[in-house]
């Protein structure tokens, strides 16, 4: 079963071996490819990604470290709320963002109009929000809640005892925030920093919405537009290269967020208490934890509502009711069947790692950290990696039909979904597993239980929570996933998110609103969890 097992993990990696592979093939023809590449676009895709890239690492760290200061180190009216409420902008895809700012902010929407008209001016009062900067801050109040949710762990734990005994020996407020809680932060601040910058590379939906020159947003134009498959092959294997360093900052920042305590130390942080503003300190902490909120999750739901009511008023036709039931079927169908196969691969592999000790199997180990490695990986590098070896497998032996099954039915699908999300699956089951003393496997053994009756009368109960909540993360990740699903998806299998984004790039917002409200409603399951986890921590 073990070899089984490896194998099928070994399977998950042709998609980064085949973009990697596509180097292997640097005849004088490639070379000419890519010489062209670094003479005109390469340069610019790099640039533009690299603005993109610092901006957002600065914005989030900003936005979801003082929040989280706010929150964990002080007290003020509504700051249970703010707890967890600051997660609510994870549930808006950035995409779907961009949907909602640009008809409320465009030369031709409700709130420029109504300005010109109160006010007599001409043409346009701000720049177009389609833009670099526009696509900075919505990738900011999108994402900031990765660093907000680390940074805020991290000071809850030790920060306002630290502040406390900070505070007894005579540091001011804003020392104490310098000297302590700042670099108790650090690490916390550098793990979702790296996590928010692997989301802002793997977008596709912003930057080709907004036209941006990215490095993402040009592999699907080499791929797509200019039909270039060894240009898209090298913009894909230079993405993979910046998120490789950026899960590699991110795993050595997470090894630093562990903090030794003592026993004396855990009762000494139980008993203190956050330091309670009043006046105008309180006011400024609740604006800056009520600004995000109200930015990046109130406003664009209103404006999607706003637009659905008015397709629903003045269209003939109402709403697509019919054609938005097939979508989410689509959608449900896919994201309930990878959220199935991704558990069942996570279930074995952490089930393996218990029973034989991960640490004294190579092979094991080697396939579960394959597995852990997918999340990392772009979806417009998953899906050149997948249509590469499919090509070449074409060329060669052309009668097996690969292609047409991969690209032709959803199975494509479900191979790019297990590649990027299994990783999620397995964290959740690995700590599932972590909860589980190993004397309840000994005192099962003797007790002469097989390792199938452990399974299924003492592992899979304990488990069923962390099986379950694995299951939300992957079907949620799934229904929201637009890059390769775009690519590969089979014909009139159109989900939400390919649907949503097809409308509003067609400047068909009013109906782009419906399933983009749909993936929203769907999105906050995972802040319903992490709320809930939150409050019983």
């Amino acid at each position: 079963m073990l070899r089984l097992v490896t194998l099928f993990c070994l399977l998950l990696t042709v998609p980064v071996l085949g973009i990697l592979g596509s180097w292997l093939a640097l005849d004088a023809q490639a070379l000419d490819i890519l010489n062209h590449q670094l003479q005109t676009v390469l340069p610019e895709y790099a640039w533009s990604s690299l603005l993109l890239s610092v901006s957002v690492a600065l914005g989030v760290a900003l936005v979801g470290g003082a929040t989280a200061a706010a929150v964990s180190l002080f007290d003020f009216p509504g700051r249970r709320f703010f707890e967890w409420g600051l997660l609510l902008p994870m549930a808006m895809p950035a995409y779907v963002a961009a949907y909602a700012y640009t008809d409320a902010l465009q030369f031709s929407g409700p709130l420029q109009t109504w300005l010109r008209a109160i006010s007599g001016a001409q043409g346009a009062l701000w720049p177009d929000v389609r833009s670099l900067p526009g696509a900075i801050v919505l990738f900011v109040l999108c994402l900031y809640p990765y660093v907000y949710l680390l940074a805020r762990t991290a000071l809850t734990e030790r920060g306002v005892a630290l502040m406390e005994a900070a505070r007894m020996l005579g540091a001011g407020t804003l020392r104490r925030v310098r000297e302590v809680a700042l670099p108790l932060a650090r690490p916390a601040l550098a793990a979702g920093i790296a996590l928010a910058l692997m989301e802002t590379l793997a977008d596709y939906g912003v930057g080709a919405y907004f036209g941006l020159t990215t490095l993402t947003t040009g592999i699907y134009k080499a791929w797509l537009v200019m039909n270039d498959k060894i240009a898209a092959a090298q913009l894909a294997s230079v993405l993979l290269l910046a998120v490789a360093f950026l899960l590699w900052l991110e795993r050595r920042a997470q090894a630093r967020l562990r903090f030794a305590s003592s026993r004396s130390g855990a009762l000494n942080a139980a008993e203190a208490r956050p330091l309670r503003l009043q006046g105008w300190p309180a006011l400024g902490a609740w604006l800056l934890c009520a600004l995000p909120i109200l930015l990046g999750f109130v406003l664009p739901v209103l404006v999607l509502l706003r637009l659905m009511w008015q397709e629903a008023q003045y269209n003939e036709l109402g709403l697509p009711l019919e054609r938005f039931v097939q979508w989410s079927l689509v959608s449900l169908k896919l994201a309930g069947l990878a959220a199935v196969l991704t558990v069942a691969l996570a279930l074995v592999l952490a089930w393996l790692a218990r029973v034989r000790g991960a640490g004294r199997d190579p092979l094991l180990q080697a396939s579960s950290r394959i597995v852990s490695l997918g999340y990392a990986v772009p979806g417009a590098v998953i899906a050149i990696g997948i249509l590469l070896p499919l090509g070449w497998m074409q060329q060669h032996w052309p009668a097996l039909g690969l292609p047409a099954l991969m690209t032709g039915t959803a199975l494509g699908l479900l191979y790019a979904y297990m590649v990027r999300f299994s990783g999620v699956a397995l964290q959740s089951l690995e700590a599932g597993y972590a909860r589980i003393s190993p004397t309840m496997d000994e005192t099962a053994r003797m007790l002469g239980a097989s390792r199938r009756r452990l399974f299924l009368e003492v592992h899979a109960p304990l488990l069923a929570r962390s099986a379950l909540a694995a299951a939300l993360l992957v079907f949620v990740d799934v229904m929201k996933e637009l890059p390769a699903t775009l690519v590969l998806r089979p014909f009139n299998s159109d989900t939400l998110a390919v649907v949503a984004y097809q409308l509003a790039r067609d400047e068909r917002l009013g109906e782009a609103a419906l399933p983009s409200l749909a993936i929203v409603l769907v999105g906050l399951i995972p802040v319903i969890l992490l709320s809930r986890a939150m409050r019983r921590g």
